[in-house]
Parts: C-alpha cells; sequence; structure tokens
C-alpha cells in the first residue's frame, strides 16, 4: 500500500451509513485523503452494493463495491437492537461526520438524528445525501439515479429532437450529488474550526443535477430559450470508415471555413445563407449531410490530423476499454492496483492532484464487519464486553477461538 504522509483529512473520523453510490463515492474521497471512515453495516446483507450485481453472490471480490469502499472499516450491527445503537453513540462520542443516504426521515426514526447526535458531540457534523432533498413533496420518495435524470430534465435534453428518449447509462447524477456532498462536509468542518459547532448539511440528486444545467437553466429562466451546446450547428458525432469523430465547431471566428478545409469542402461560410449562426441552425440537417458524407470516406486517424491541422476541436468516440489504455490514462497514473487477502486488482484512483497531499490506498474494501471487533476495542469496549455484544447477534463477527 502507499504511504499516507500528512494527509489533510488525517485525524478525521466519519461514520458511514451510506450504501450504493451517492454516499460511498463522497466517503471514499473522505477516507483517500486520510480520515478513518467505519462503514456501518447490516449483519449478513451489508451495502446492497456487495451483490448488486450477479457477478459475486458472496459480496466478497464484487468490482462495483471495490470501486465505492477502498480505505473504509466495516462494522457489521443489527441496528434493531438498541445495544447496537449504544454502539452508534459511542463511536459518535469521538468522530467529526455522519453521513447517510437514507430516505428523509429514516435516521430521525432509528434514534441517529442531528438532534439527537449533537446532544452527545455538539461538534458533529451530520451529512445527508437524499433522492429529492429533506422536505417538499417528494423528500420521502425513494431517489435514484435515473429518477433524477428524468425528473431534473437531463432526459429530456438531447442534441437532436428526433432522437428517442434514454436512460444515461453512467450514474452522473449519484456522482455529482456524492461531490457535492464532500464539499459540504469540507465546508462544515472549516467552519467547525472558526465557530466549535457541527451542524446537519445536504444535498440531493435532484438539485445536483439542476445544478450541473445552471447555463441552460439560467438561459430559460431569464431569455425562456432552450441552450442546448449539443445541439449546435457545426456540433456532432461522425462515423468514419472505422470509427467515429466527436467536432466541436465552436470557439473561433469561423469555424465553418476551418471545418470545410480540414474536410475538403469549398468553404460554404462564403454563402451568404451559411455565413451567420443562425443560418448555419436553420441548415444544420443539410450542413451535417455534407460533413457525414466527407468523414465516411476516410478513416478516423486520418480526419483527426486534418482537423487538428485546421485547430478544430475533435476527439475520437473511444469505447471505454480503450479510454482505461490510453496513453493519457496511463500518463496521469489514473488506474491502480490494490491487493487484498484473496489477491490483487485495478480500480480509478482518485482524480485529483495535490503535491503536497496525495491520494494513498492504505487498505482494500473491507470484508463486511471484518473490522467490527478492532473498532470497538479502540472505542474502549474491554474484551468481555465485546464477546458478549458478538455472541447477542448485535456486533456480526467470530467469537474468539472460531475459525475466520
Amino acid at each position: 500500500m502507499q504511504p499516507t504522509g500528512n494527509q489533510p483529512l488525517s485525524g478525521i473520523r466519519v461514520i458511514d451509513f451510506t450504501q450504493v453510490m451517492l454516499g460511498p463515492c463522497c466517503t471514499q474521497v473522505l477516507a483517500d485523503y486520510g480520515a478513518d471512515v467505519i462503514k456501518i453495516e447490516r449483519p449478513g446483507a451489508g451495502d446492497l452494493s456487495r451483490t448488486s450485481i450477479a457477478d459475486d453472490p458472496d459480496g466478497l471480490n464484487n468490482p462495483v463495491f471495490r470501486s465505492l469502499n477502498r480505505n473504509k472499516r466495516s462494522i457489521a450491527l443489527d441496528l434493531r437492537k438498541d445495544e447496537a445503537k449504544e454502539v452508534v453513540y459511542d463511536l459518535v462520542r469521538n468522530a467529526d461526520v455522519v453521513v447517510n443516504n437514507f430516505r428523509a426521515g429514516v435516521m430521525e426514526r432509528m434514534g441517529f438524528g442531528y438532534d439527537r447526535l449533537s446532544q452527545i458531540n455538539p461538534g458533529i457534523i451530520c451529512a445527508f445525501g437524499s433522492g429529492f432533498g429533506p422536505s417538499g413533496p417528494l423528500s420521502h420518495k425513494g431517489g435514484q439515479d435515473i429518477l433524477a435524470q428524468a425528473l431534473s430534465g437531463v432526459m429530456a435534453r438531447r442534441a437532436d429532437e428526433a432522437t428517442p428518449l434514454s436512460i444515461y447509462p453512467t450514474a452522473l447524477c449519484d456522482y455529482t450529488a456524492g461531490m457535492h456532498l464532500v464539499q459540504a462536509i469540507l465546508l462544515a468542518l472549516l467552519q467547525r474550526g472558526k465557530t466549535g459547532r457541527g451542524q446537519s448539511v445536504s444535498v440531493s440528486l435532484f438539485e445536483s443535477t439542476l445544478a450541473m444545467q445552471m447555463q441552460e437553466a439560467a438561459m430559460w429562466l431569464q431569455r425562456g430559450r432552450h441552450l442546448n451546446w449539443g445541439a449546435f450547428p457545426l456540433t456532432g458525432v461522425f462515423e468514419t470508415t472505422d470509427r467515429a469523430v466527436v467536432m466541436v465547431g465552436a470557439f473561433k471566428a469561423n469555424p465553418l471555413k476551418d471545418i470545410c478545409a480540414a474536410l475538403g469542402l469549398p468553404d460554404l461560410s462564403a454563402e451568404p445563407r451559411l455565413s451567420t449562426f443562425a443560418g448555419q441552425v436553420e441548415h444544420k440537417a443539410e450542413l451535417h449531410r455534407r460533413f457525414r458524407e466527407r468523414f465516411a470516406s476516410n478513416s478516423t486517424e486520418y480526419w483527426l490530423s486534418k482537423l487538428e491541422e485546421q485547430d478544430v476541436l475533435c476527439a475520437p468516440v473511444l469505447t471505454l476499454p480503450q479510454s482505461l489504455d490510453h496513453g493519457q490514462t496511463k500518463a496521469n497514473g489514473s488506474v491502480i492496483e490494490i491487493a487484498d487477502g484473496r489477491g490483487s486488482y485495478e480500480l480509478l484512483g482518485s482524480p485529483l492532484t495535490m503535491d503536497e497531499s496525495a491520494f494513498a490506498v492504505r487498505h482494500a474494501a473491507p470484508d463486511l464487519g471484518g473490522d467490527g471487533r478492532a473498532v470497538l476495542e479502540e472505542a474502549g469496549y474491554p474484551p468481555e464486553r465485546i464477546e458478549a455484544l458478538i455472541s447477542a447477534g448485535i456486533v456480526a463477527g467470530e467469537k474468539r477461538g472460531e475459525a475466520a
């Protein structure tokens, strides 16, 4: 594993009730930069992402879980029992942050709302990631990335209105909300450094996905017009003889002239009807037809070289495996290798580059409840009480003398 050095969140303890993606991608950032993240899981089941794909039904080698939970520790508690809740209260006494992404009201019903936890620890920061926010008509609705895509307007916005509505296949809403939750936690930690007091902070999939559309929302709110960067007349994806090229004809004085030079077409911008942006919008179908004919006549690499010569923004359309194998990915060190007791595997690391406080892998994603005994020992529990909690099924784990 990599050395930790002086990581910015060393000494910060996080009690992590999160599961699936929004919450875990948030707490993994905190863990990657030094925080001690203690993951609270259900005995026998754990985080839903442990078994969310058929690839690994026992949850030990699930790539989805591994991608979101490195550098964390796991304790499995049966929170239906009062003694398990007392364990949580004991952990909160020496914690800095509690994070959850349950539905609104769940933490309060379990006895872990901010009002209760702040009585135990006035400096505690309670961070809540939800589907739609802590109040309002959708607050108690189950949140999910695809629902946020639909309700936020993202799903309805397409580069071409003739394209059927579809689901974006990457969980962009979960990831964005998770990163917003990281920001809220870090800001709350800074504020606590000034006031000594904790606070409750929250983000939602819905609001984070709206926030991604700040430019488009401003155009609609102030002008009543739609802004669609993907629908610009000189921008598009074009098939070549072997793959495809994406071209962005913008941010230049006369991009159409340069595109025509690259594609070996006469200067279409010299035609009065195509000399303005409005004219290009009106005749977009004709322009794209001519572009498609030219791109279909040669290879991706050929057209990329021609477009680059004219300084037209362009890129090949890669598959994820191709992107992971790209020279830039390797130069950035984006793919890392992690080892655990079952072998080694690769994951994407942190996209942040910090000269004085590097990302570090301290340990692999935890086994379900695998750190329960150590967490309780650190909390000051004597051995006999730990054994009693395990024997009673309040804490999942092996009794002393049993095989691991």
